[in-house]
């Protein structure tokens, strides 16, 4: 065989790579090039990426800016290690992080870098909410993700990982999150909202509820990998009232619907609250790996080494972060996210209504879901046909086979999300929404036949 096959790289990677890799079983490839919204195996065949990392790469791969401030640092003989030491680039990357926050939140805020994934900024703020608050357990929602460390993984709703390992973290009490398609009060639309706002707070205030205070509660603003889901305003208002009410640090996790990718710096920013932690990572490190915890200064109470990871000094994520944040928050490119999200949700919808098989089009910016059901199959409590994870499957693979690399997540896989490069061109978005038009008329015309 051919050594510079992707079945050869492929059987290579089977023979020594844990069986918990996820990727290459959707896109079977090895990867050779990267630039911009393209990617290309090693056989020459290119794709378009609606992947990106899975929303790490804001500005598409190898941006000349980004890699230039890198090989500008490592041609500088400045430390590439620094553990929390200081140096210039950490200082150049804090100013510009705590600029592109609301101003009422940086004027108060601690930064806490962590090792270099998101999990640990998750780690780290539980760990500083419960030591500043005495307490110990903590408010999650049905359908977030939050990584897949020890502490993480029992914050997120998804049990296909935790099934198989037992004793994650005690003291997690899940809350519904709203979720208009798939009502989890089985109302939807604004009634549902109000009906998760209102059991969230009676059962933080009711004596009898049985659930005591908690050290914290935990949200992403727009759920990601649980299917692209936008929290409504009034839903992220009311949690901000209520946890402020009770003296409940509220962390907003925006891991994956940060760094502009809703079409504002932090989609937080939709509700106009100001939460006590923000959790920042893929994009903020400029495609190379970063975490920080953001929080109120007033939770600063951690002693010397409280919290600590040897990777939590990348000094080269730290110059392509900056540069990245730069670009990022400019008005004119937050607004140009904003009409291209607009595009994709306008083509979207209107395919939807030529189909059977897409039950539902949701998102904000360029965070976009496509949730597809079996048209022919049972209805859940809401009148819905169920998600069907299967037929997904079949669209993203004809999408793959025609040249796009997209990603799924939610409910049993059924919802394709769009995480394409932010600054992404006009053609190359129309020609991924081209491809994903013609997959899902493909097989909405297989399912009805």
């Amino acid at each position: 065989m051919n050594k510079y096959t992707n079945q050869y790289f492929l059987d290579r990677q089977e023979d020594y790579e844990s069986s918990a890799r996820s990727y290459p079983r959707e896109f079977p490839l090895a990867l050779a090039k990267a630039k911009g919204s393209w990617v290309e195996d090693v056989e020459g065949k290119r794709y378009l990426d609606f992947l990106c990392g899975a929303g790490t790469l804001a500005l598409g791969h190898n941006d000349d800016e980004v890699n230039k401030a890198i090989i500008e640092l490592i041609q500088s003989d400045a430390p590439l290690h620094a553990l929390d030491l200081m140096t210039p680039a950490k200082d150049r990357f804090v100013e510009t992080l705590l600029s592109i926050l609301p101003e009422e939140f940086a004027m108060n805020a601690k930064v806490q870098f962590c090792s270099p994934s998101g999990t640990d900024a998750v780690d780290a703020a539980i760990k500083l909410c419960k030591t500043a608050t005495g307490r110990g357990s903590v408010i999650a929602f049905t359908g977030g993700y939050h990584g897949m460390g020890h502490g993480a993984m029992a914050l997120t709703g998804n049990c296909k990982a935790k099934n198989k390992v037992q004793n994650v973290m005690p003291g997690v009490q899940f809350m519904p999150y709203p979720y208009s398609y798939r009502c989890p009060m089985g109302i939807g639309g604004e009634a549902g909202t109000k009906a998760c706002i209102a059991y969230l707070e009676r059962l933080l205030k009711d004596p009898e509820s049985g659930v005591t205070k908690p050290a914290a509660v935990i949200l992403e603003p727009i759920q990601g990998e649980g299917g692209v889901i936008p929290a409504p305003v009034e839903f992220l208002q009311a949690v901000r009232r209520i946890t402020k009410e009770l003296g409940i640090p509220m962390i907003c996790d925006e891991i994956q619907c940060g760094m502009g990718r809703s079409g504002k710096m932090f989609a937080f920013e939709y509700a106009g609250i100001i939460p006590d932690v923000v959790l920042i990572s893929k994009a903020v490190g400029g495609n190379l790996p970063m975490s920080v915890v953001v929080y109120n200064k007033e939770l600063d109470v951690w002693t010397t080494g409280a919290h600590a990871g040897t990777f939590r000094g990348n000094q080269m994520a730290m110059v392509a972060g900056t540069v990245v944040m730069k670009r990022l928050s400019d008005p004119k490119f937050l607004a140009d996210v904003s009409r291209k999200g607009e595009i994709v949700m306008n083509r979207l919808l209107a395919l939807q209504k030529e189909v059977s098989i897409l039950g539902d089009v949701r998102g904000k910016g360029l965070m976009v879901g496509m949730e597809f059901v079996d048209p022919n199959g049972p209805k859940d409590l809401m009148g819905h046909p169920e998600p069907s994870g299967e037929i997904l499957t079949r669209v993203q693979r004809i999408c793959f086979k025609n040249g796009l690399i997209i990603e799924n997540g939610g409910r049993y896989g059924s919802v394709l999300r769009c995480l394409c490069a932010l600054n992404i061109t006009d053609e190359d978005l129309d020609l991924g929404l081209s491809i994903i038009e013609k997959a899902v008329k493909e097989v909405d015309a297989d399912v009805r036949s």
